[in-house]
C-alpha cells in the first residue's frame, strides 16, 4: 500500500509509544489486560474504574486521553489476530 491510500496510519497513531502503560501504572514489557481496556473504552470520561487485575494501578479515572488510548489498543489487538 502507498502512503496516499492510508497504508501507514499506525505510524502516525503510534506517537508515543509506552503511553497508555505509564498511564495505567502497568510496565511496558506486561500486557494490559483486555477486560480493562473493555471497561474503559466502555465508560463515561469522568468516571473511575476498577482494574480486575493485579497488575497497575487499582483505581483509574477515564480521560478522554485515555480512552482515546484504549480504543486505539484494542484496535491494534485486533489487527494483530486478524494477520495470522
Amino acid at each position: 500500500m502507498s502512503r496516499k491510500s492510508g497504508g501507514f496510519w499506525i505510524q502516525k497513531a503510534v506517537r508515543r509509544r509506552g503511553a497508555l502503560s505509564r498511564q495505567l501504572g502497568i510496565p511496558v514489557r506486561e500486557n494490559i489486560p483486555v477486560t480493562l481496556l473493555r471497561r474503559i473504552r466502555d465508560a463515561d470520561v469522568g468516571d473511575v474504574v476498577r482494574n480486575p487485575s493485579r497488575r497497575g494501578r487499582r483505581r483509574v479515572r477515564v480521560t478522554r486521553l485515555l480512552k482515546r488510548r484504549a480504543v486505539l489498543a484494542l484496535t491494534l489487538k485486533k489487527l494483530g489476530r486478524r494477520r495470522t
